[in-house]
């Protein structure tokens, strides 16, 4: 086969004016709008850092030049380093027009061009697919990802770029490592020279001082289990980051990826096809943990809020009641568990104090039960509230188990992110709570408390977030014993039952009472339910019921009250006074559990005050919890716990009993 034909010498220099013109071109067009960045990439005198990343948004670019912005996605390894030579050459012409630039100012040798594709057609379907949905179509186009960081390797260096020179004609030509062939340069197989004599030579030699390394780093994200249907599995792609982009996420963080979809070959192995896995080179990464629990929410439905509540204003707690029935309904009563549930989803305020010591607002729960007492569907409904997130048992879903754990990915340690890890910022469904690892047995009771995890394996130290709510579920070691602890009927240590808030036992005993009005509603459920819903109930949905969790907390901050203070401290000083074998684990914990809960409870009431009807519904949700020693008598147990009809007239019952109890009323004669 004849050698393609060289480009004449006429033909070389319209490339090369065709090339100056268009970097003249974009230097203009990232002077107008991108001016106040560069100028402080100029003026940046940090030495400690060499590459310097320029976001644009490619909106803009489009507006300023489609045809342009047309070849950058249909071919960004090409058109890429146009927009990093326009980036030199701009900070080139800034220097020369500014004095104040000149004088105080370097121009900055590695600066990169990052494309932003928020609010511009490459967010669509099309550009924008889900992990799953990669295919041949998107290879070497310009396209993003989006998902959360499963895997996270370390950081090393690579050799980006080499020169080379002809030991017969001297001719000097560069050459780039293929990260698709396994970061191999491969060499021409002859002088690359366009000289008119011609070259045929085969034998080069390196260039001293011309090699190029680069900083890099691979990680892995998987798509969002969220956006995926019932019975999918999620999908993960390896990601490369290089430069600047190294080392500004962990395992666990929701990341919006962009950059060149290419494949690397499979290793070799005798007998079997190779393949070609894709992998994205990423140009762009961009965190979104600060959005996990955002849902867009009309001003109607804000609204429906506001209005719902002036309603019931006279009857606070039984316009509760008809927000607490609409979680898991194919229930029927357990109105205690229900209450805990919403308690929990909602959580209290953070509380950060001068040292910077900081207390959890999220609450945990775990729900100790006989097998059908609806502990799992009570997990999947909370799920389904939340807006981020995992579902598991206590082994683990992966080898990283509950927490992090450090694995090998084709010769090189990698962090993989657990359950915990990966619902930061949301919430972390554990059943079969007992069950779990040894290695999670240790590392829980950071997660919970501190919420972070420390990890020292394989030369790996780091610290990874997991501020998330954990509900857990666990069956009773056997027969449940009341007499025993909950820590020997659960194989639980004491320690660990003591992180959580509230701790719910269902027990499934004999009551004939009860057996007949759950069965009763049953089958009403399953024949007559068209006439049984009740039209105030209709507008609590699914959806709606998520709108309001994620909108009460977010709105409000709850403060405690003076009377509020009162009841929570004098509770707290009466179980430490106690003479049962509880007492022994009344903490300060448990006093934090109980501000924590009274400011969820008026977050649940649409409130921004801690008034005394939270703390004293505070105190009876912790009361129908095994953690302390009761002095409400006749709370009944979680399992046969039922709504009332007059919610508002029984609880100015309790409250009466409690204050006696705490000694804040005196008995009347």
């Amino acid at each position: 086969m004849p050698p393609p034909p060289q480009p004449t010498t006429t033909e070389k220099e319209e490339g090369k004016d065709a090339f100056t013109e268009e970097v003249l071109r974009l230097a203009a067009f990232l002077r107008k709008f991108y001016y106040n960045d560069l100028r402080d990439i100029i003026l940046d005198a940090d030495a400690s850092k060499l590459h310097f990343p320029l976001v644009i948004e490619f909106a803009e670019l489009m507006d300023s030049d489609p045809k342009f912005a047309d070849y950058l996605y249909s071919s960004p390894r090409d058109f890429l380093p146009i927009l990093d030579t326009a980036a030199q050459r701009a900070q080139s012409e800034m220097i020369k027009q500014s004095v104040d630039l000149e004088r105080e100012g370097k121009q900055k040798k590695f600066v990169h061009v990052r494309i932003d594709v928020s609010g511009s057609p490459l967010e669509f379907p099309e550009t924008s697919p889900s992990i799953g949905k990669v295919r041949v179509k998107h290879m070497l186009k310009l396209v993003t990802l989006k998902g959360t960081v499963i895997r996270s390797g370390g950081v090393k260096m690579i050799e980006f770029e080499r020169d080379y020179m002809c030991r017969k004609c001297k001719h000097r030509f560069s050459r780039c490592p293929e990260l698709e062939a396994g970061n191999r340069i491969n060499l021409p197989a002859s002088c690359p020279s366009t000289s008119s004599r011609g070259c045929v030579c085969s034998s080069f030699e390196v260039i001293e001082d011309t090699i190029t390394c680069h900083d890099y780093q691979e990680i892995k994200i998987q798509e969002n289990v969220q956006l995926l249907g019932v019975g999918s599995i999620p999908r993960s792609m390896p990601v490369i980051l290089m430069d600047d982009l190294v080392d500004i996420i962990k395992p666990g963080d929701d990341v919006i990826v962009t950059g060149i979809l290419s494949a690397k070959w499979s290793p070799d192995t005798k007998d079997v096809r190779s393949n070609l896995d894709p992998m994205l080179i990423a140009n762009y990464v961009r965190r979104t943990n600060e959005l996990k629990s955002d849902i867009e929410i009309p001003r109607e439905t804000i609204e429906d809020f506001e209005h719902f509540w002036k309603e019931h204003e006279d009857t606070p707690l039984e316009g509760r009641n008809l927000i607490l029935r609409s979680i898991c309904p194919q229930i029927f009563g357990l109105f205690t568990v229900k209450l805990a549930v919403a308690l929990t989803l909602i959580g209290g305020v953070q509380h950060v104090d001068a040292s910077g010591t900081k207390i959890r607002g999220e609450p945990h729960m775990l729900l100790v039960g006989d097998p059908g007492t609806g502990k799992s569907q009570f997990l999947k409904f909370a799920a389904k509230l939340s807006n981020r997130s995992v579902i598991t048992t206590g082994l683990g879903s992966t080898s990283a188990g509950l927490t992090v754990t450090a694995v090998k990915d084709g010769g090189e340690w990698m962090l993989e992110a657990g359950a915990l890890v990966l619902a930061d910022g949301g919430l972390c469904c554990i059943d079969e709570f007992d069950s779990m690892r040894e290695h999670d047995r240790t590392t829980i009771h950071e997660a919970m408390e501190q919420q972070t995890i420390s990890i020292a394996k394989a030369g790996l130290v780091t610290t990874l977030s997991s501020r998330t709510t954990v509900f857990g579920a666990t069956n009773p070691k056997g027969q449940y014993d009341p007499d025993e602890s909950l820590s020997v009927n659960t194989t639980l240590s004491g320690p660990l039952l003591s992180r959580f808030d509230i701790v719910l036992v269902l027990l499934d005993t004999n009551n004939p009472e009860w057996d007949k009005i759950v069965s009763s509603h049953i089958l009403n459920e399953n024949f007559d339910k068209k006439d049984k819903i009740n039209v105030s109930e209709v507008k609590w949905t699914l959806s709606q019921l998520r709108r309001y969790i994620n909108y009460v907390k977010n709105q409000f901050k709850p403060v405690l009250t003076k009377k509020a203070e009162i009841v929570i401290s004098s509770y707290y000083q009466l179980q430490r006074k106690s003479g049962t074998h509880n007492a022994a684990r009344i903490t300060v914990r448990m006093l934090e559990s109980l501000i924590r809960l009274a400011q969820a409870h008026a977050r649940l009431m649409f409130r921004n005050e801690v008034i005394q009807l939270d703390a004293i519904a505070a105190i009876l949700c912790i009361e129908s919890s095994t953690t302390t020693s009761p002095i409400v008598d006749n709370i009944g147990d979680a399992l046969h716990s039922n709504f009332t009809n007059n919610p508002d007239e029984i609880y100015k019952k309790q409250e009466k009993e409690i204050l006696k109890k705490l000694g804040l009323i005196e008995d009347s004669p």
